[in-house]
């Protein structure tokens, strides 16, 4: 049996005519038009997370008569769960590879104590706290990138150690008292906005205009992958289906920059989370390092076989996942204004369970950062829309518990089924 692991080939130039293309690009419509079943169960359980999404905002806007979509609202979501979707980002490349990481949420703890000590006892710049909050984060993704990729110890054992590791010199580092407040240039990073830089009457314009800029840059870069792949000769939906995908995208886009606007304007924190998506989006789908991921997890043997360089690859993956906690960190931290020994508690938790509901496989070589991004955020909208309906914690808990039991036995189902019809 054989699997096709990470991306295809996007922007290559062939010697196709224009004429052929342009063949090629009708035929590839004539069967999307003729078979949408396809489309839509192509992936199965990538397009069913995106229904899942949708049907969880629109249930809790019914059920709060539309409290959950108010502008203040979308914001505070935002704000309070940006951190999880950092280490999510992560924390998919890490599963992709066939790993896992248990430690993110001490490291997240011990980055934001860092940070504590130079701002708030020494009186540093908040900018000093932040670079050495992130120099703490790749100093741990070197010692576990160590470990499991020259060592050969299993990252579950590496960064299990790692959890009881980096809490106690959290503990140590803090003299497990808490630190706060931070100064209000550090407090920024998770509670400041943009606002008012092109005016607007009521609004802000500049939010819509970030918001139009993304939708053009979705487009344009779905189109792009649409060509690449007509040129190669690959399935793509049909030019009216494509179209009413962007239109959709851009709708949702559109609505939630339009709730910025009203509120507050545009988090500082949503600007850098939008960077990093993109950044690691392109790296997972457009770069050798990227395919390599997906190589590795995907036939390790394969991998090896044809010249990856796991063990520098496997290294680089937790020297990431090391610099990212730290971001997430020092998101956190500002959010909390301050500094807690037991900071970051069950984080690594909420990061896997958004990877595998955003349709990451346990076996690894299959999973993308939307696809995570989408998971953190269903997990965000369905926490927010319980809290408003006042559920009680623990039931939270297993409600969300069952969720991710249900998206890995859905993966599992998918694999079988996959395997039954070979």
């Amino acid at each position: 049996m054989t699997r096709t692991v990470g991306p295809q080939p996007g922007e290559t130039e062939t010697n196709q005519t224009p004429a052929e293309v342009a063949d090629a690009q009708a035929k590839a419509t004539k069967v999307g038009t003729s078979d949408i079943r396809e489309l839509l169960t192509r992936n199965l359980r990538q397009s069913g997370i995106y229904v899942a999404f949708f049907v969880v905002v629109v249930l809790f806007a019914i059920l709060t008569g539309g409290t959950s979509l108010s502008p203040g609202n979308i914001t505070n979501i935002v704000l309070q769960y940006s951190y999880v979707l950092v280490l999510a980002i992560g924390m998919v490349i890490v599963i992709i590879a066939g790993h896992i990481d248990l430690s993110v949420g001490s490291v997240v703890a011990l980055t934001g104590a860092t940070s504590a000590v130079l701002v708030i006892r020494h009186g540093a710049p908040w900018w000093v706290g932040m670079l050495a909050a992130i120099a703490v984060g790749l100093l741990v993704g070197v010692w576990q990138g160590f470990w499991v990729a020259y060592v050969g110890i299993p990252a579950f054992i590496v960064t299990l150690a790692g959890m009881l590791i980096f809490r106690g010199l959290t503990l140590q580092v803090l003299d497990n008292i808490s630190l706060s407040p931070f100064t209000p240039q550090y407090q920024k990073v998770s509670s400041g906005f943009l606002n008012g830089l092109l005016g607007g009457n009521g609004y802000d314009a500049f939010t819509l205009l970030i918001g139009a800029l993304a939708v053009a840059g979705y487009a344009v870069s779905g189109f792009r992958t649409r060509v690449a792949r007509i040129r190669y000769k690959q399935p793509v939906e049909s030019f009216p289906l494509f179209v009413a995908r962007v239109v959709v995208v851009a709708a949702v886009v559109m609505y939630f920059a339009w709730q910025l606007a009203h509120a507050r304007g545009l988090p500082i924190v949503l600007i850098i989370l939008g960077v990093l998506i993109t950044v690691y989006g392109m790296i997972t789908k457009r770069s050798v390092f990227g395919r390599q991921v997906y190589a590795i997890g995907g036939n390790l043997a394969a991998a090896t076989l044809s010249g990856v360089k796991v063990r520098m690859v496997n290294f680089w993956i937790f020297v990431n996942m090391g610099f990212l906690a730290a971001v997430a960190g020092i998101i956190y931290s500002s959010r909390s204004n301050g500094a807690q020994p037991a900071a970051g508690q069950n984080f690594e938790l909420d990061a896997i369970a958004a990877a595998f509901i955003g349709g990451a496989a346990v076996t690894g070589g299959v999973g993308t950062v939307a696809g995570a991004m989408v998971g953190g955020l269903l997990v965000a909208v369905l926490s927010n829309g319980m809290q408003l309906q006042g559920v009680d914690q623990s039931i939270q808990s297993v409600i969300k518990g069952l969720i991710l039991l249900l998206a890995v036995a859905f993966d599992v189902y998918n694999k079988r089924r996959a395997g039954s019809s070979r």
